[in-house]
C-alpha cells in the first residue's frame, strides 16, 4: 500500500476532499502538523508527499527562518528519492519557489469558486475550483502549465510533481471550521460568510468528484495509478 505524507500548516486544516480521494485508492495517509512548534516529520516510508496552503507567504524570510526552510528541505528530500508531491495552494507555490520560480503578491486575489481554462490535452475538470489565495507563480522554466485564470498560473506539472493553486480538498465542513478559525480576516475581506458556506454546501457533491478527477490525474502523472 502506497502511504502519503500530509503537510498541514494549522489545526482547522485537513487533506478533506483530496486524502478522501487518495483513501479510496488505498493510500495511507499520515497527516502531520508543520509550523514552528512542530518537528519535521520523517519521509521514510512515503511515496506521495501532499503538502497543503497556509496563511502565511512562501516569500516571508521569518516563516522561513521558522519552520518552511524545513519544508522546503523535505520536498527538496522527496525529489530527490522519487517521491511525487501534490501542493495546494501555498505547497504549489513552495513547489514552484523550490525549483527556482517565483512567488509575490497578486495584483488581485481570489476568493470563492471560480472556473479555470484548462491546457488541451489536460484531464482536468475547469471547475468550479475553491480558491483562496492573494499570490501568485511566475513558473520556473520546465514546468508544463495545466490551467490558468485571468489572474493566476491554477495547475501546473514539475516533473512527477503537481501544484495547484486552488483548494481541491474544500467541503463546507472544513470551509466553515476555516472562517471560524479567522473571523476577522472574514471580516476585513468582506466576505458574505453566509453565501459562501451555502454555495460550498451546494458545491461539495460536485467538487468531491472533481477531487477524485484531480487526484486520478496526479497518480498517473506520477506513474502510480
Amino acid at each position: 500500500m502506497t502511504r502519503a505524507l500530509v503537510l498541514r500548516h494549522h489545526l482547522e486544516d485537513s487533506p478533506g476532499l483530496i486524502g478522501e480521494a487518495l483513501a479510496a485508492r488505498g493510500v495511507e495517509l499520515d497527516v502531520h502538523l508543520l509550523n514552528e512548534s512542530s518537528a519535521t516529520p520523517s519521509l521514510e516510508g512515503h511515496g506521495l508527499l501532499v503538502v497543503l496552503g497556509s496563511k502565511c507567504a512562501v516569500y516571508d524570510h521569518e516563516v522561513e527562518a521558522a519552520w518552511f526552510g524545513r519544508e522546503l528541505d523535505l520536498m527538496a528530500e522527496a525529489d530527490r528519492e522519487g517521491v511525487a508531491i501534490l501542493g495546494i495552494c501555498f505547497g504549489a507555490q513552495a513547489l514552484c519557489r523550490l525549483f527556482g520560480g517565483e512567488v509575490s503578491r497578486a495584483p488581485q486575489g481570489e476568493v470563492g469558486w471560480f472556473d479555470v481554462e484548462v491546457a488541451e490535452g489536460v484531464g482536468l475538470s475547469s471547475g468550479p475550483w475553491f480558491e483562496f489565495h492573494f499570490d501568485h507563480c511566475a513558473l520556473p522554466e520546465g514546468a508544463a502549465v495545466w490551467a490558468t485564470s485571468p489572474r493566476a498560473v491554477q495547475a501546473f506539472a514539475l516533473g512527477r510533481h503537481v501544484g495547484v493553486q486552488f483548494h481541491p480538498e474544500i467541503d463546507a465542513e472544513q470551509l466553515g471550521e476555516w472562517l471560524a478559525a479567522d473571523p476577522d480576516d472574514a471580516r476585513e475581506l468582506g466576505l458574505d460568510v453566509e453565501a459562501l458556506l451555502a454555495r460550498t454546501a451546494r458545491e461539495t457533491p460536485a467538487a468531491r468528484e472533481r477531487a477524485q478527477g484531480l487526484v486520478d490525474l496526479f497518480l498517473a502523472h506520477a506513474a502510480l495509478a
